[in-house]
């Protein structure tokens, strides 16, 4: 069944009229000030003929396949996604037990030579639990990261 154009519109009709209109501004077809006019009478509009007005003088777009942001993302650089992000972030924890560890075996080592007898390998305790932490923390995000690719 065909809307009527005096028939009321919807929260959604409205953002999928919006979702056009941006498509159309990232085509060139529209400049920015004319898509911020437009867009505030789409959220003015009560009705499907007022959104229809919006968007007369504009070809249809289909919004499943949105011709602007496949042509876009070859251009733009792809954003940070969520793996990127967990791989730096266990990098960074890495680095700082990497680092940890250092102080803590140079400390060992002066403290050893300066006493003239053997000191207890102390560092083990401060590097070994939290190492292990981490290799458990890496292994399993290795493999989330791996099952996701596999779906």
């Amino acid at each position: 069944m065909a809307a009527a154009p005096e028939m009321r519109a919807s929260d959604g009709d409205r953002d999928r009229v919006a979702a056009a209109l941006r498509e159309h501004v990232a085509e060139g077809r529209l400049t920015i000030d004319e898509f911020n006019e437009r867009l505030e009478q789409v959220y003015q509009s009560r009705t499907y003929g007022e959104l229809a007005k919006l968007t007369s003088d504009l070809p249809e777009i289909d919004l499943h396949r949105l011709p602007a942001s496949t042509t876009d993302s070859a251009r733009r650089p792809r954003p940070a996604r969520r793996d990127d992000k967990a791989r730096a972030g266990l990098k960074a924890a890495w680095t700082a037990w990497a680092g940890a560890s250092a102080v803590n075996w140079m400390i060992w080592l002066i403290v050893g030579v300066s006493s003239g007898h053997f000191v207890y390998p102390w560092p083990m305790w401060v590097m070994g639990p939290w190492g292990v932490i981490l290799l458990i923390n890496t292994m399993a995000g290795t493999a989330g990261q791996s099952r996701r690719r596999d779906t």
